[in-house]
């Protein structure tokens, strides 16, 4: 009896079906395992070889060094720049001296008083001198004058303050200079404030535009 009773524990055991828990635990193992699979893989093709490797390497270097010489490059000019134009501003305020001498001049010379009178004289000849003396100082520090007078408009250096009509010169030429202008080194320190020249318009040619004009009213 007792052999009959294993024979059919042991028969109803084989016949026994795995549990589920087990049958889940082996489904959902089996995709974990393929994807670990697939990232091996890609991460093997990924992999660069050791030229590729040297090249990116060389490459990166090669952009550190043009990285490093560009800054060398502005270094350098910025150097150069502050050498060269470091007076910029004082060169431009100390125009100021040479305005208020002409400043002056005029004033002195538009005394009613002191015309025609030895002081007077004395006076614009000292005033002369110092503003010889400055301009000399400025030239030998590379502040040049610009010369206006007699040439044609030139918006670089020139700045047209008002028209003057005059035949005798070629529309465009300064004939009058209001304020000095000067540059320093190649570069324009301050441009000259000047007059320029236009065909003078004749009466009728004024009557007309009047007319003109008053139609246009």
């Amino acid at each position: 009896m007792e052999k009959e009773e294993n024979q059919k524990n042991t028969t109803f055991d084989e016949n026994k079906e795995p549990e589920e828990k087990n049958g889940e635990s082996n489904e959902n193992s089996q995709p974990e395992n393929n994807q670990e699979i697939n990232q091996k893989s890609e991460e093997k093709t990924k992999e660069l070889t050791p030229e590729e490797k040297i090249a990116e390497l060389e490459d990166k270097v090669a952009r550190t060094f043009a990285e490093m010489e560009n800054q060398r490059r502005r270094f350098e000019k910025e150097k150069l720049d502050a050498f060269e134009y470091g007076g910029y501003s004082f060169a431009k305020e100390a125009l100021n001296l040479i305005d208020n001498l002409d400043r002056s001049k005029h004033v002195l010379e538009s005394d009613e008083k002191l015309k025609d009178t030895e002081a007077l004289k004395k006076t614009i000849e000292h005033l002369d001198i110092i503003k010889k003396d400055l301009i000399s100082i400025f030239e030998k520090n590379n502040i040049k004058p610009i010369e206006s007078l007699n040439k044609k408009l030139d918006p670089n250096f020139h700045q047209a303050m008002i028209e003057i009509e005059d035949d005798t010169k070629e529309p465009g030429t300064i004939i009058q200079e209001i304020q000095k202008g000067f540059t320093i080194k190649d570069r324009l320190l301050r441009p000259s404030l000047v007059g320029v020249s236009k065909k003078a318009i004749k009466k009728d040619e004024k009557t007309e535009e009047n007319q003109q004009n008053s139609k246009d009213k």
